[in-house]
């Protein structure tokens, strides 16, 4: 393990930690190394060589570029960590090497623009109600699994009968699987039937939580569910899922109307009662380290108590999961596990030490003072030291949770679907909140706004009509400081004041770092674009052939993060007919040098949490200026 220091600093077009008081321990990694053919039409061609730039890396570090053993650069490199070599090819052979320093390992050559990871898709089966069900590759998360200072995946696998928690039906099993970036696979876990499939059930974090250099795996688990080296966790005979009958419930959702003309809510393939547990396997192997009784519990299943708890009857809201990393005490990494998000929200932080599970502590807004902490749960989170006190919070929509698992801020937005934190206004001191609101009958209106990360104070806000379901942040601009704003409630995009500045791209999804220069990239669905900030228009960078997006109208890749080469993100799509994932990297120059976004806290922690319920991008904790930009 390595530690970050806590300050980053901003020197001309280059970021770098600074090395100040020791604060959080973080991963370990190599130099990430990987080659790849620049973009066609830049001029003179040849292949792009990136790796990254380390936390720990003194400020004044400077590299040499090798192909076959031979140095190629005239002098070192104190610019960027990308060079492009003329005369590459895909026979060639590179390495990096600081001027004092070891050389790196051999670079990752991906001719094609990607690296292919190939898949073992789980084999299909046939619900108790006789459905038919196969798998499509789901979310994924990162994590040094062995601690060899390369991050290895661990992928979900959806059956195709997954269900959002309004509907009723069996489901297929979840699945995780773990894989190497050369395509091994170290382990399989099945969840079992007793972990319903669909986007708000399993919440799965990838992370080192013991310190010992290597991450493990944790998510909720259940009867039934076997590890990575075939033992099963509980009772392996127990079947927990309502397979017939029906309970008086006036519901919207998966309801019928009665002969009698009363409402009842069909339940087959819920799952209501039974124990549910917290489990951490091991990386390397998949075995189940320690598991603990899963807090916050459902509470009693009858429909009238989980009615008053939740908001129904039918763990539609009761069922609603949320999951983070935090450093809650600035210097190690817990594990927050939420429930409930509409109504009751709660949450605990775990701490995983010397193999074995320890609850930190408990928030729970039906406690006495804490009612004004219900409703405010968004469908994610996102953690970041909003205080600046060294140590993280728990954004989760319109509350703030302390690192103490005090409430910090609260206000009456209520729920929404998307939400970005990070400094998205470099003007100000701190971390900003741009979030989009669904219950704007009860909100007085409110379909977008920015608030103060710190104290949740609304800097502005724009109305709307019906919910607002889409919202993103990011730097799309130059011409206006900081990052620009928009939602699905309006056609206009915003400044860091609120104040219009042309019309919004059409879409709202991801924002990534991928061509050469700060500016934030569009990707939705499959296609990375550019905005024309002169004609309001998006111009596709990379719209790879026989790829898919994931969960259906949310097209989200597998994952976006920072995993090879230098600061600009990768992307992972999923191959259409799931027996592949791909790891897409930049093809394009660069002049900018960053560190590591994987070693920026905010950034780290967003990776770690993207795969929670509706996914979003990962935001950093410092605004990347170019040269001479200085708001």
């Amino acid at each position: 393990m390595t530690r970050w220091y806590g300050l980053v600093l901003m020197i001309g077009s280059m970021a770098t930690a600074a090395w100040a008081q020791p604060s959080r321990v973080a991963e370990r990694l190599d130099r990430g190394v990987v080659a790849t053919p620049v973009v066609a039409g830049i001029a003179g061609g040849g292949w792009l060589v990136s790796w990254r730039l380390l936390g720990s890396d003194p400020a004044d570090i400077r590299f040499h570029v090798f192909r076959d053993g031979r140095r190629i650069t005239k002098q070192p490199l104190a610019k960027a960590t990308a060079f492009v070599d003329p005369a590459g090819s895909p026979q060639a052979r590179y390495t990096v090497k600081p001027v004092s320093g070891a050389m790196s390992e051999p670079a990752l050559m991906l001719p094609q623009g990607y690296l292919s990871i190939a898949l073992s898709p789980p084999p299909g089966g046939t619900t108790p109600d006789g459905q038919r069900y196969d798998y499509t590759a789901n979310d994924a998360s990162v994590g040094d699994l062995d601690g060899d200072g390369r991050y290895e995946i661990v992928l979900k696998w959806d059956p195709t009968n997954s269900h959002d928690n309004s509907q009723a039906g069996y489901t297929g099993n979840v699945i995780l699987d773990a894989y190497t970036l050369e395509g091994r696979r170290l382990w399989r876990i099945d969840l079992g039937r007793n972990i319903r499939a669909g986007a708000h059930y399993t919440q799965f974090l990838v992370y080192d939580f013991d310190g010992d250099g290597r991450a493990e795996l944790a998510c909720k688990t259940a009867d039934g569910t076997v590890d990575g080296t075939g033992v099963v966790i509980g009772d392996t005979a127990a079947d927990w899922r309502s397979h017939a009958g029906e309970v008086p419930q006036a519901d919207r959702t998966g309801a019928k109307t009665l002969p009698d003309g009363r409402k009842v809510a069909v339940l087959a393939g819920r799952i209501l009662n039974g124990p549910e547990y917290l489990t951490v396997f091991d990386g390397r192997t998949g075995r189940a380290l320690d598991t603990a009784p899963y807090d916050p519990p459902r509470g009693p299943s009858d429909v009238a108590t989980m009615t008053a708890t939740w908001g129904d009857g039918y763990a539609n809201r009761a069922d609603r999961f949320l999951a983070g990393v935090a450093y809650l005490d600035g210097k190690r990494p817990s594990m927050i596990f939420g429930r409930g998000y509409y109504a009751r929200t709660a949450m605990a932080a775990w701490d995983f030490r010397d193999g074995k599970l320890a609850k930190r502590w408990l928030f729970d807004s039906a406690a006495p003072r804490q009612q004004d902490y219900a409703d405010r749960g968004n469908h994610q989170l996102s953690i970041a030291d909003v205080d600046a006190d060294g140590r993280d919070e728990v954004i989760y929509g319109s509350m703030a949770i302390d690192d103490t698992g005090r409430g910090l801020w609260t206000v009456p937005l209520y729920h929404g679907d998307a939400m970005h934190v990070g400094d998205l206004d470099p003007a100000r001191p701190g971390l900003e909140k741009w979030g989009v609101h669904e219950q704007v009958k009860s909100n007085g209106g409110i379909g977008s706004a920015l608030l103060d990360a710190r104290t949740g104070e609304i800097l502005w806000s724009k109305p709307a009509q019906e919910d607002t379901g889409r919202g993103l942040a990011a730097d799309i601009d130059p011409r206006h400081p900081g990052a620009e704003f928009w939602g699905s409630n309006s056609r206009d995009l915003f400044d860091v004041a609120g104040r219009r500045i042309g019309p919004a791209p059409r879409v709202a999804n991801f924002a990534i770092w991928w061509d050469g220069d700060l500016l934030r990239e569009l990707l939705d669905g499959t296609t990375i674009s550019k905005w024309n900030w002169t004609t309001a228009t998006e111009t596709p960078l990379l719209h790879p052939a026989d790829v898919a997006s994931n969960n259906g109208t949310k097209a989200n890749p597998t994952l976006q993060a920072d995993i090879l080469g230098d600061w600009r993100e990768e992307v992972i799509w999923r191959a259409a007919d799931n027996r592949s994932l791909r790891i897409y990297v930049t093809p394009y120059p660069t002049d900018h040098r960053l560190v590591t976004l994987m070693h920026d806290p905010v950034y780290r922690m967003g990776v770690a949490w993207q795969n929670v319920a509706y996914n979003q991008p990962p935001h950093l904790g410092y605004f990347p200026r170019p040269a001479g930009r200085t708001e």
